[in-house]
């Protein structure tokens, strides 16, 4: 019994580690390029959105107010703004293991609305699922995409991360309280 739970552990942790590591070879920098395309000019580019990141995020809406980054709501600018910090945020929360099944449910859920956006308003071809095709972006690419995503929420992020070092500062945090107060 107790070799199959220390397979099992072992297993978990295999997974939990591939994960991160084939999600930050694959998707880190990709997320962070695009990310950088929605960053505007200079110092406060951070706070300012470029005229690209309302084309990638609103494209219809865009190309409505004649392509004008002064013609969008604030809303609007919100919504670009926690998209972008979005982007570069929650890929390296997954790297480094912190948070990581909330970061991994946002990427999921970053990948899903990436995805409607692409369809509706960039008019990427949806494609089929499983149609042999497994460079079409949509909904192959995304799945592939999604699958460590999904380890990560079902299993966390492993021994060797920011999570798992947390964990075992606060239980020991913790036996230090107890055994003080014994």
């Amino acid at each position: 019994m107790t070799t199959t739970i220390k397979w099992q552990e072992l297993n978990t942790e295999i997974l939990a580690g591939l994960s991160r590591v084939i999600f930050g070879f694959t998707l880190l920098a990709f997320f962070w390029k695009s990310a950088l395309t929605k960053l505007g000019e200079g110092a406060t580019g951070f706070i300012s959105p470029s005229a690209g990141a309302f084309a990638q995020i609103f494209p219809m809406k865009f190309e409505s107010v004649g392509y004008d980054p002064s013609a969008m709501s604030f809303f609007d600018s919100l919504i670009v703004l926690a998209g972008t910090y979005a982007e570069f945020v929650l890929p390296l929360l997954i790297v480094v293991g912190f948070m990581t099944r909330l970061a991994a449910l946002g990427m999921i859920i970053f990948i899903v609305i990436m995805s409607v956006v692409d369809v509706t308003g960039h008019g990427v071809v949806l494609g089929s699922l499983l149609d042999g095709n497994p460079s079409s972006l949509i909904p192959d690419q995304r799945l592939y995409w999604g699958l460590p995503l999904f380890v990560l929420m079902l299993v966390g992020a492993g021994r060797i991360s920011l999570d798992a070092l947390c964990r075992r500062r606060n239980q020991a945090s913790e036996a230090s309280y107890h055994g003080e107060e014994n």
